[in-house]
């Protein structure tokens, strides 16, 4: 592995623990901070109130008078050494299908509200600029290659189910595109955007400096709890699942989200291991494979 060969505790106030794996996102620091959190969540500890872990890193909020800041030190330590002398880096999770309206009429008419002043290029849209950057021929070809590579949630945050993705493509291979020099203040809910090596998809309506490529069908945040995918909880996405787009015109937009409407909308999922040495080894051979999974549904 390429991170450090051991993680940084540091405590905030009382009540948090916090665990970086390494400085940089990388799939070994992503996998290494999951597989933590899952086994720290597996060992029930009371005084848990709760575990969040990140790109490259974890943070653990406990009860200090119920669980002694010792002893969750201890803890840890001895999980990151198990998960660090383990030959089987797997996790167990699952692949999702998102339907992506690209291009759409919604974040084109936002982005053309936030050119001058607030974007690298005034003229044209986020997908001409994405395009452009990454040295591709026109957005058709961006779209594509976004839609084709699946995704890792390496984390889930920063507003309320908003998932963090990760390409699963070699370093030189994945997508990069620097966010809006100055953030906006609108951003249309389902948002899929991208800043820097991140896409993401905007769960709510808000503020927001990523650049903007479509639109999701699907909500991925539902605090009523309506539709069957959140009948456990409000939030959709969990870190470690693994998320392909895929391209939608208008008529399929509007048929899914009739189906919202309606209640009836499930997402296409398949439950996979998801097997880090394959990942790192065979990028091309693990990704059909992955797809496989979902399309085999």
């Amino acid at each position: 592995m390429t991170q450090q060969t051991t993680a940084r505790y540091t405590w905030g106030g009382d009540e948090f623990l916090f665990i970086e794996i390494t400085e940089g996102m990388s799939l070994e620091a992503n996998f290494i901070s999951n597989s933590i959190a899952n086994a720290l969540e597996a060992r029930e500890l009371a005084g848990i109130v709760d575990i969040c872990p990140a790109n490259a890193s974890l943070l653990v909020r406990f009860d200090p008078d119920i669980l002694p800041w010792q002893e969750l030190e201890n803890v840890v330590h001895t999980l990151e050494d198990e998960v660090r002398a383990s030959t089987d880096k797997v996790l167990e999770t699952r692949i999702i299908e998102i339907p992506v309206w690209y291009n759409d009429p919604y974040t084109n008419e936002t982005g053309a509200r936030f050119r001058e002043g607030y974007h690298q290029r005034p003229e044209g849209n986020d997908l001409d600029y994405a395009a452009e950057v990454n040295g591709l021929a026109n957005a058709e070809e961006f779209i594509k290659r976004h839609h084709e590579s699946p995704w890792l949630v390496s984390m889930v945050g920063f507003v309320a189910g908003l998932p963090f993705l990760f390409q699963l493509a070699p370093r030189e291979q994945q997508l990069e595109v620097p966010k809006y020099l100055s953030p906006r203040t609108d951003t249309p809910a389902l948002t899929v955007g991208y800043g820097g090596c991140f896409s993401c998809i905007y769960s709510v309506r808000g503020a927001g400096g990523y650049q903007m490529f479509g639109i999701a069908a699907a909500p991925i945040f539902d605090p009523s709890q309506t539709l069957g995918d959140f009948s456990d909880f409000m939030i959709f996405f969990k870190p470690g699942d693994i998320v392909k787009f895929k391209p939608i015109d208008e008529t399929e937009y509007r048929r899914i989200r009739a189906e919202v409407d309606a209640g009836t909308f499930r997402y296409r999922q398949a439950p996979i291991a998801f097997d880090l040495g394959e990942a790192l080894t065979d990028p091309d051979g693990y990704k059909l494979s992955l797809l496989e999974a979902l399309n085999g549904i």
